[in-house]
């Protein structure tokens, strides 16, 4: 059997047999690659907590008949150790790591820009310089550009108008009055700038953005998505939830805040 090297970023485990595991895989050159890790869910494994989800990982694998076999593992970069302690974060990386297996079906056809992009979105995720979502969302668009399904969002995309009124999810973006189909969205056009500038990577921009679009631009990207891979994204549900409770706190939080200021209008808040 031969022997190859790569580097990768772990997608998903599932058991096998009593002691051993597969291993879902998106490497650099490779493209995905399934290996089994033998004896990895014994105690005294050489790299069990190597081949975790979310890790980032230079190994060496056997070629196998059906599945290659993992024989060396060294960590590079163990993102999940910073992502595991925060929620959103968390479930934003679980997030990405499903839409990279979902984006690559086919295995070992390389896919270095899906890779890089992952890779990227993870070590944003982790630095924390931007809220989770819009990271999230950045990661999105894309990926599914690299994958050929970039949405039109400057121009109708059906007839190339430059005045557009809605976005269409089966048109493939933006669509102008004209071409607008019945049940097509209306977001606003700061909702459409801002999925502009994620995907453009203009940050200071998206920074920039209201709760009220980042939420808007959220919906239609993760439709979008969903449509276009013919597949939910199960993990998504997760994010969803834990965006819903956010805003449900800050309402709260702030008709607290109208209240107490009612009672006592003397009160000043920061």
């Amino acid at each position: 059997m031969s022997l190859y090297r790569d580097e990768g970023v772990v997608l998903r485990t599932q058991k096998l047999g009593e002691a051993d595991r597969i291993i879902t895989i998106l490497t650099k050159r490779t493209g995905k690659v399934r290996g089994v890790a033998k004896g990895v869910r014994k105690t005294m494994s050489r790299f069990g907590a190597r081949l975790e989800p979310f890790s980032h990982i230079d190994l060496q694998l056997h070629t196998g008949r059906s599945l290659d076999v993992i024989t060396q593992v060294e960590t590079l970069r163990p993102y999940g150790e910073a992502l595991v302690s925060d929620y959103p974060r968390y479930t934003a990386g679980t997030a990405m790591l499903e839409t990279a297996d979902r984006l690559t079906v086919g295995e070992k056809e390389p896919a270095l820009r899906q890779f890089l992009l992952l890779v990227g979105g993870l070590r944003t995720l982790v630095e924390g310089g931007h809220e989770a979502r819009l990271v999230l969302d950045a990661y999105f668009l894309r990926s599914l550009a690299v994958a050929g399904y970039a949405p039109a969002l400057s121009e109708c995309a059906r007839c190339g108008a430059e005045a557009v009124r809605a976005f269409a999810i089966a048109a493939g973006g933006v669509v102008c009055g004209a071409c607008r189909p019945a049940g097509a969205a209306v977001p606003s056009a700061e909702t459409i700038a801002l999925m502009i500038a994620l995907l453009r990577g203009d940050w200071q921009a998206a920074d920039a953005s209201e709760s009220r679009n980042r939420t808007e631009c959220s919906g239609l990207v993760a439709a979008y998505l969903q449509w276009h891979l013919e597949h939910g994204i199960r993990s998504l549900r997760h994010v969803e939830r834990d965006q819903a409770d956010r805003a449900r706190i800050d309402a709260e939080r702030g008709t607290r805040e109208v209240w107490e200021s009612a009672q006592n209008p003397h009160i000043s808040r920061a």
